[in-house]
Formats: C-alpha cells, sequence, structure tokens
C-alpha cells in the first residue's frame, strides 16, 4: 500500500483532523500502482498519523474491495472517519457511489494495531513532517509504502495477489517453495 503524506501547516481552514484520498492507478501504466493521500493538519504527531493511515486501510476494507475505486475521507478525532467512495461498475459500466463511514473505535483500533507494528516508521515520519529545516515554499510530503501488516491491509494487496496468481498459472510458473 503506497501512501503520499503531505502536512497543511494552516489548519484555520480545515476542521477534520486529516483528509486520506485514493487514486487508482491508471489504466494505460500497469507500472504505477494505486495510491492513497493522507493530508494532516496542524502539528503531526505519531497518534493522529496512526489514526490517518488507520482510515485510509479500513478505506480498502470497507469498499467492496474495488481496487479502482475513488475513495475520499475526512478524519475526525471526535467522529471517526467520514466519507464516499465510486467506481464504475464492470458489468454495467455505471457509477456505483456509496457513502463510507467508519466509527471511532473501529480507527482507534487500527490505529493501535499500526502503531505496535510500524511504530517507529510512523513517529519518523511524523518527526520528519515537524523538521524546522524544509525549504521555503517546499510541500511537506513524505511517501511510504507499508506492506501486509497483521492482515490489517491485506484485504488491499489480495486483488492484485490473485491476479499475480493467474498470471503465474498462465505463463506455467507456478512453482511450490519450501523453507526453511
Amino acid at each position: 500500500m503506497d501512501v503520499l503524506v503531505m502536512l497543511e501547516e494552516n489548519p484555520d481552514h480545515s476542521p477534520v483532523l486529516a483528509h486520506v484520498n485514493s487514486v487508482p492507478s491508471p489504466l494505460s501504466s500497469s507500472e504505477r500502482p494505486s495510491r492513497d493521500i493522507v493530508t494532516l493538519y496542524g502539528v503531526p504527531s505519531a497518534e493522529s498519523l496512526a489514526l490517518a493511515l488507520a482510515a485510509a486501510v479500513e478505506s480498502h476494507r470497507s469498499s467492496d474491495r474495488n481496487i479502482d475505486a475513488i475513495r475520499h475521507l475526512g478524519v475526525w478525532a471526535e467522529r471517526g472517519a467520514i466519507g464516499d467512495a465510486a467506481w464504475r461498475d464492470s458489468v454495467t459500466g455505471q457509477l456505483v457511489t456509496r457513502d463510507l463511514e467508519i466509527p471511532l473505535e473501529i480507527l482507534q483500533a487500527t490505529a493501535r494495531c499500526l502503531l505496535e507494528e510500524c511504530g517507529q516508521l510512523i513517529r519518523r515520519i511524523a518527526a520528519g513532517l515537524s523538521m524546522p529545516d524544509w525549504p521555503e515554499g517546499a510541500r511537506r510530503a513524505i511517501t511510504v509504502s507499508l506492506g501486509p501488516i497483521m492482515g490489517l491491509t491485506a484485504p488491499v494487496f489480495a486483488p492484485f495477489e490473485s491476479f499475480l496468481d493467474r498470471v503465474r498459472e498462465a505463463d506455467g510458473l507456478t512453482f511450490d517453495f519450501e523453507g526453511d
């Protein structure tokens, strides 16, 4: 799961803790994977970043596992995450939209798991965004890739892994590996 974490230093115009948006991979490019964009408002902390990353993970779980969905969520520290997802139905071609609401309790549980599994990385990203020596006028943004974490991000990778399995079988590249 590729995530671009950005910091908006002037939180005056936003009542939310963070925004989480998804950008599906373009149809013409299989090289560029889908990406989630997390925009934090105000002073970043490991806890606020973990809550926003939890919203990204949970949004993938709650949108019918459609990897081409475009998602937009607002994350509130006291309300959870609220937003929507939209995608084209593969059969009818119709645009499908669905409201997303992720309760605060679920976000907090997922954020705790993220902090347990990759807390050091999350703290380093928050510290990196807070560093005072960014060039003037530069957008504070850090890209990070999160692998499967205790099954949290497995729903994100499942469609891609099943696709890879089909390609391997089609090309006769399926093999068994016995590790130590």
